[in-house]
């Protein structure tokens, strides 16, 4: 019976893939491939090019606008399931690529609870791939844990009081998709004076990662979406 695999694909640099998403990404016959606007190619699809035979793979590029309010998007969702459900219905094996881990705030999970209510019968196998905000820890010397410290891991939009209290409860947070709140954030750190704690890494494992220490002067600048603020209440 043909197989949906949900691979992760890692941040950005192709040496992160595990032996087996590349394996699978080799022997698959259907490449799905998530991007952001119609016109815009796939991140994701950009860093496996080079595991894909495009003279015997599909490659399948499947729009998944990358909005804040998700309402009356039912249909994308819809209509790339319904597509990965008709090759499985062929008889071909999918891949789908998503950056980072298929089950930690990736475009795939859209997807996947309609494979659970809609079609139930397909076999769906989901291969682990390496975090940003592992990737990020290590490229910015950063640890995320250590003993009984607790970590707590959220998007940036959070309201500021609930964000402060997070801050203040947890020893690591990490801010996802921080672009468009950093000057926000900033500020609530710098009421708690935890601005000099924490890190700020762009594109992690791709030919554009930045890190900054700096924080502040990061205030008013436009921002990656492929962002992150890892924040230490101790150092080591």
């Amino acid at each position: 019976m043909a197989v949906v695999y949900a691979v992760g694909v890692g941040p950005g640099d192709p040496e992160l893939l595990t032996r087996k998403a590349e394996r699978i990404l080799r022997s698959v016959d259907v490449i799905c491939a998530p991007t952001g606007a119609a016109e815009g190619g796939s991140y994701a699809l950009s860093i496996v090019e080079e595991f894909i035979d495009r003279s015997r793979q599909e490659v399948l590029i499947q729009l998944f606008p990358m909005v804040k309010d998700q309402q009356g998007l039912d249909p994308f969702w819809e209509e790339a399931a319904d597509q990965v459900a008709q090759r499985i219905a062929a008889g071909k094996d999918v891949a789908f690529v998503t950056i980072g881990d298929p089950f930690l705030y990736s475009t795939y999970l859209y997807i996947h609870r309609i494979f659970l209510a809609k079609y139930p019968e397909i076999k769906i196998e989901v291969v682990p791939g390496i975090s940003s905000i592992l990737a990020s820890s290590a490229v910015s010397g950063l640890p995320l844990g250590l003993g009984a410290e607790r970590i707590a891991i959220l998007p940036a939009t959070y309201e500021k009081d609930e964000l402060k209290r997070t801050l203040e409860e947890f020893d690591t947070v990490v801010l996802m998709k921080v672009n468009r709140v950093f000057d926000s954030v900033y500020a609530a750190l710098k009421e708690l004076g935890r601005e000099k704690g924490g890190v700020f890494v762009r594109r992690v494992g791709s030919a554009e990662e930045e890190v900054h220490h700096d924080l502040e002067a990061l205030v008013g600048q436009k921002l990656d979406y492929l962002s992150m603020l890892i924040v230490r209440k101790n150092p080591l």
